[in-house]
C-alpha cells in the first residue's frame, strides 16, 4: 500500500499520543512499516502536542510533509486549524468541537480566535465536526475524548476496526478499558 499520513493534533492532557500510539500500533500489527514522531514540549501544562504517524509498505521517513497528509484527527478546533495546510488534496479533518482556551485568552489577555469552524470547512472537502467531549462523558469519563476520536476515523482509515480496537485492549491501562471501550464504540457508530 502507498504510505498514509496521518497528523493527530490537540493540547496535552488529551490523549494524543496514546491514540497515535494505538494507530501506530494497529498498523504494526497489520504487517505495515510504521513510523512515528511526535512532539509534546508542553504537554503536561495544556500546551501544543503534534503526533505523526504514517504507514505503508515501506516508510523512510517519521515527518509528513507539507501537502501529504491523508487524515487530520484534531482535538480541539484551534490546534487542527494550525495543521490545515499538512492536508492533501482531498484530505480528510475529523475533530472535537469542544474549545480550549489557551492561557492567554483565560486571564483576559486575547480572545479565541472566531470563525475557526468556519476556516476548517473551508480548507478541507471531508470534515466531521464532534462533540466528543459530549461523548466521552456520555461514555463515562471526559478523559476518553480520544477514543471517541479514534472510533470516529475508523472509516477513513486503511486499518480494520479489528486491529485498531486489538491495538486499544494492549495499550489503554485496565482500569480505563471498559470506559474506553465504551468510548470508541460511541465514536464508532459515528462514522457509520
Amino acid at each position: 500500500m502507498n504510505t498514509f499520513n496521518i497528523l493527530v493534533a490537540g493540547v496535552g492532557g488529551q490523549g494524543v499520543l496514546l491514540a497515535s500510539r494505538i494507530l501506530a500500533d494497529a498498523a504494526l500489527n497489520a504487517g505495515l512499516d510504521v513510523k512515528q514522531s511526535e512532539v509534546h514540549g508542553m504537554a503536561q501544562r495544556g500546551g501544543s502536542v503534534l503526533s505523526q504517524v504514517r504507514f505503508g509498505d515501506k516508510v523512510f521517513s517519521p515527518v509528513v510533509s507539507v501537502g501529504e497528509c491523508d487524515l487530520l484527527i484534531g482535538f480541539e478546533p484551534l490546534e487542527t486549524a494550525r495543521y490545515l495546510h499538512f492536508l492533501k488534496d482531498g484530505g480528510a479533518v475529523l475533530y472535537n468541537t469542544h474549545r480550549i482556551n489557551t492561557l492567554n485568552v483565560s486571564i483576559g489577555l486575547d480572545k479565541y480566535p472566531e470563525g475557526i469552524e468556519d476556516l476548517i470547512a473551508a480548507n478541507a472537502a471531508d470534515v466531521v465536526a464532534v462533540d466528543a467531549l459530549k461523548l466521552a462523558v456520555q461514555a463515562g469519563d471526559k478523559r476518553a475524548i480520544n477514543l471517541v476520536l479514534l472510533g470516529a476515523a475508523i472509516g477513513r482509515l486503511p486499518l480494520s476496526e479489528e486491529m485498531v480496537s486489538a491495538s486499544m485492549e494492549s495499550l489503554v491501562p485496565k482500569k480505563a478499558l471498559a470506559v474506553n471501550r465504551k468510548a470508541f464504540a460511541i465514536g464508532r457508530e459515528l462514522s457509520r
